[in-house]
């Protein structure tokens, strides 16, 4: 892994025309003067304003890893740096293919695309028109960039890239697979690169990533970009994640490993991960409610789990809810129930008792309801259930960010 830095070029920011400065933004090393802590770029007079977080760093990397927290303006720097490598290569009559993968395709539709800090919003006059048909951007000077899913590897086969943009790869549902699909692609041109822009999560795609030789990184917090969000968020997210693990990785973009005191590892869940869950007999909603609907970091578990032909549990979806009321966490156990046709719920009661059961009777009387109390701590409870994930007893249809990182935070001693 390269430290990003600055650049030891000699090039002058502030001496440069503005072909040159687009193109440095587009992806040649920084200059060594740009003004801190805003970079303003110009190019075809249009004026950009960048961290120098948000610029391609100095040096010959093939990946730059930008790795921040949540509203670090990560979004805006893949978009900017797509837009400007599209346009400089124009002006030198070359149509760039660029990849954008994103875990689903609403998400690269709706965020990287048409997001507040989407391609589209920051092109300003310069704008690609976008064809939903055939999933793809085309600038007016040929350039093209086609949209993919983590949910389908073999999307990647065939295309090839001059440029890609990965967004939140930690979160990505067959993040190796896509990842090596999107390197056999990534064949373009003189000098092929790669931006992954994502919040940290200690998954191995993205720790072998971080130590690769070829990789640069850089890094930001929430903080870092506090003039551009709501008045007052950044103040409520450190008053209630100040300190704790979630706060280092979803504010302050730090890329927490996991504990050595936890029941599982994510190297041991990536392990027992498969790509289709195949048949699947009995299916059954589980409902863990929190002790108070208005408690701090309140959380109802909901997590839909099966059984396939080989005897093994099978986790479907996690549909866990933070902070929602009663009536929010019943009318989605309700709906995923039918969204997998369950055979039943399955609802603990030591906190709610037979409130749980009106709750779900209430919004559809019809769904069988099956309620259990538990007579022991929850370490003792999931010891047995780690041990099943050791003895390959129970897979992961699938990758679920949320719960994975609870599992892994999961230890007998009170999270930090």
């Amino acid at each position: 892994m390269k430290s990003a830095g600055r650049s030891t070029s000699g090039r002058s920011w502030r001496t440069a025309g503005r072909d040159e400065r687009l193109a440095l933004i587009a992806g040649a090393e920084a200059p060594s003067d740009l003004p801190m802590p805003c970079m303003h770029a110009v190019g075809e007079g249009r004026v950009v304003s960048l961290r120098a977080d948000q610029l391609p760093p100095a040096g010959d990397w093939r990946t730059w890893v930008l790795m921040g927290g949540r509203g670090a303006g990560k979004t805006r720097a893949g978009a900017e740096w797509v837009h400007a490598a599209a346009r400089a290569a124009g002006r030198e009559g070359k149509a760039l293919r660029i990849a954008l993968v994103a875990e689903t395709l609403g998400d690269a539709r709706e965020v990287m695309i048409d997001g507040i800090s989407g391609i589209r919003r920051i092109a300003e006059d310069d704008r690609p028109s976008y064809e939903p048909t055939r999933r793809r951007l085309v600038w007016q000077s040929g350039a093209v960039a086609q949209v993919f899913s983590s949910e389908d590897p073999e999307s990647l086969r065939g295309p090839q890239f001059d440029l890609a943009w990965c967004d939140e790869l930690a979160k990505w549902r067959h993040a190796q697979e896509v990842w090596d699909m999107l390197q056999f692609a990534l064949r373009l041109g003189s000098r092929p690169r790669q931006l992954v822009t994502t919040t940290p999560r200690p998954v191995p795609l993205l720790t072998a990533l971080l130590d690769a030789p070829d990789t640069a990184v850089t890094r930001a917090s929430t903080r870092d970009n506090a003039v551009n969000l709501a008045p007052g968020f950044l103040a409520a997210m450190e008053a209630r994640y100040g300190g704790t693990r979630l706060g280092r990785q979803e504010l302050a973009g730090e890329l927490i490993a996991d504990r050595e005191d936890a029941l599982w590892r994510r190297g041991d869940l990536e392990a027992v991960r498969v790509r289709r869950a195949g048949a699947v007999g009995r299916v059954v909603v589980a409902i863990d409610p929190p002790a108070s609907a208005g408690a701090k970091n309140s959380c109802c578990g909901l997590v839909v789990a099966g059984r396939d032909d080989d005897g093994r549990a099978v986790v479907l979806a996690d549909g866990s809810l933070e902070g929602a009321s009663p009536a929010a966490w019943g009318r989605e156990a309700i709906a995923l129930y039918r969204r997998f046709e369950a055979d039943r719920i399955v609802a603990e009661v030591n906190q709610g008792g037979d409130m749980v059961r009106a709750i779900l009777r209430g919004i559809d009387a019809g769904v069988p309801v099956t309620t259990v109390r538990a007579s022991r701590g929850k370490w003792l409870r999931a010891e047995p259930v780690a041990a099943l994930y050791e003895e390959g007893r129970v897979v992961h249809a699938g990758t679920f960010p949320a719960l994975e990182d609870q599992m892994c935070e999961f230890s007998r001693n009170p999270q930090s």
